[in-house]
């Protein structure tokens, strides 16, 4: 496939998600101190160390469930097209997080998503229940969307909103997810990183116009200043001066910033969220994403991209495929 295919490309997104992921995950939650102290600068995938607080029991490569809920709403876009079903996506991530108890795992719901299946479960109606939600859920798992939408301003946004509505309704989250969304919809058309940032931050000034009036109110400019930070100060700065939490306005323009910082690079890009503190796992799954969308699957090395696909035993071109067919499905004549 070359770089330019449209399934190259949707490839790419899908392998930089889980790229990011497996590479962040024995530093998530942890400093760029700690990081640096227990596994010296990582360069490729390791263990987490002993006692991890939400790595341990995982191996190398491992993904997390910033990969899991990627390919959770895959399948719900998919099983939904061209609509989406809020209470089925609602009951599905309560059944993920139930099979992710059964197996001993400590990477559970996020604070915005649980808060809101909780309510829904409460009886608050799953139209109301995502309207206190600005962390990077949403953002997160929003590729399989980007992917399976043309890059259409106004149509992507409203999936972006619909898709969020359940666990992450309020302008920071939409914003964020609309950005990151837009990025890889145009890499999927065929576009290099260099030209998808305009609209990406017009898609983010879109988003923030949605949902409940809560959080970031100019995610476009926070994402702006990321980039330009990380053109001046790298890495170092780019952490303190922006940000790397679960808090929307802090990872997802942190990942914007990466992805500047590794020139377009989906593997580079994901080595250096591992490194950037806190949410590396979360970080390296948007960055990653963004940047495989726009060089294609044939941009990752062979090597780490077999041991990815050996560990967690990825089966994504199927999955690409049909994304591919709901947006060739919603394309407008």
């Amino acid at each position: 496939m070359a770089s330019g295919d449209p399934l190259d490309r949707a490839m790419g997104a899908l392998t930089g998600v889980a790229m990011g992921d497996a590479m962040g995950m024995p530093a998530q939650t942890l400093s760029r101190q700690m990081i640096a102290a227990s596994y010296g600068r990582i360069t490729g995938f390791v263990a987490p160390v002993a006692g991890h607080p939400v790595s341990h029991g995982l191996v190398a490569a491992q993904i997390t469930d910033d990969t899991e809920q990627t390919l959770l709403l895959a399948s719900r876009l998919c099983a939904d097209a061209p609509g989406f079903d809020e209470e089925a996506w609602a009951r599905m991530l309560l059944d993920w997080e139930a099979g992710v108890r059964a197996r001993g795992l400590h990477d559970l719901l996020g604070p915005s998503t649980k808060a809101a299946l909780d309510a829904l479960l409460g009886g608050m109606p799953a139209s109301q229940t995502g309207r206190g939600g600005t962390t990077n859920g949403a953002a997160m798992r929003i590729a399989p969307l980007g992917i399976a939408t043309p890059p259409e301003e106004t149509l992507l946004v409203d999936r972006v909103e619909a898709a969020c509505r359940v666990t992450h309704a309020t302008g920071e989250a939409i914003a964020a997810a609309a950005a990151v969304a837009m990025a890889i919809s145009l890499g999927v058309s065929g576009l290099g990183w260099s030209d998808v940032l305009e609209p990406a931050l017009g898609a983010a000034r879109a988003g923030n116009r949605r949902g409940a009036a809560k959080g970031e109110t100019d995610m476009a400019g926070r994402i702006a200043l990321a980039v330009k930070v990380a053109e001046s100060g790298g890495e170092a700065e780019l952490a303190r001066q922006i940000g790397t939490s679960v808090a929307s306005r802090e990872s997802v323009p942190a990942a914007f910033g990466v992805v500047w910082l590794a020139a377009g690079d989906p593997f580079q890009a994901a080595l250096i969220a591992a490194n950037i503190g806190d949410d590396t796992d979360t970080i390296g799954a948007i960055a990653a994403g963004m940047a495989g969308a726009c060089k294609g699957l044939s941009a990752f090395p062979r090597a780490e991209t077999a041991q990815l696909i050996a560990a967690n035993d990825l089966a994504l071109e199927p999955v690409a495929r049909q994304l591919l067919a709901l947006r060739a499905g919603l394309a407008m004549p």
